[in-house]
């Protein structure tokens, strides 16, 4: 069904692996977790590790779903290499945005986050800006669509269908990192869209 790439692979067994730890080792959660900095719990190796721990069995297969069909594409195209430093800036970088909004905007407490969803969404703004016509296959409802259209349903389905719990604004900044990426990439001569 899928033609997993190397990269791609191997952060989907990351992320399924930590998953399983997840639910065999009380406290992991916890610790993996990016939490506010105004908390106590906060540690810096968090902006990297929440990318790879998630809350339930739906999380992670979307998560995972989404890496799987749409990375290859972008691994193939880019590279090993740049494809995983995007994924590492634009997961790292929603991290950093989800605690800026919080701390400075929102005035919040500051509470636990954990997911690939940040960088998720950065792949898929690459996805909709390189490919903007590829044609993808919705799972619900089972009808073609562009890519550049997926991107905006999806986007917008993370604000409209979403409850309490949802970290919209490490969405939002994984696709804010990830078109700063993308411009940078393109000004030093580089075909990235």
């Amino acid at each position: 069904m899928f033609r997993l790439t190397p990269v791609v692979r191997n952060l989907v067994l990351i992320n399924v692996i930590v998953f399983v730890l997840q639910n065999l080792v009380q406290g992991l959660t916890e610790l993996l977790s990016l939490w506010g900095v105004q908390t106590t719990y906060f540690k810096p190796y968090q902006l990297f590790t929440y990318m790879f721990a998630h809350g339930d069995f739906f999380h992670i297969f979307f998560n995972m779903l989404v890496l799987a069909t749409t990375g290859p594409i972008l691994e193939n195209f880019w590279g090993q290499k740049k494809f995983l430093i995007f994924y590492m800036v634009t997961g790292i970088g929603a991290g950093v945005f989800h605690l800026l909004i919080e701390a400075f905007v929102l005035h919040g407490p500051g509470s636990q986050m954990l997911g690939a969803s940040g960088a998720i969404y950065g792949i898929l703004m690459a996805f909709g800006m390189m490919f903007p016509n590829m044609e993808m296959m919705l799972l619900f409802p089972p009808i073609p669509i562009k890519a550049k259209y997926l991107v905006w349903v999806l986007g917008g389905m993370t604000f409209l269908l979403s409850g309490a719990g949802v970290a919209h604004f490490a969405h939002l900044g994984g696709i804010i990192f990830a078109f700063i990426l993308l411009r940078i990439w393109r000004s030093q001569g580089g075909s990235y869209f």
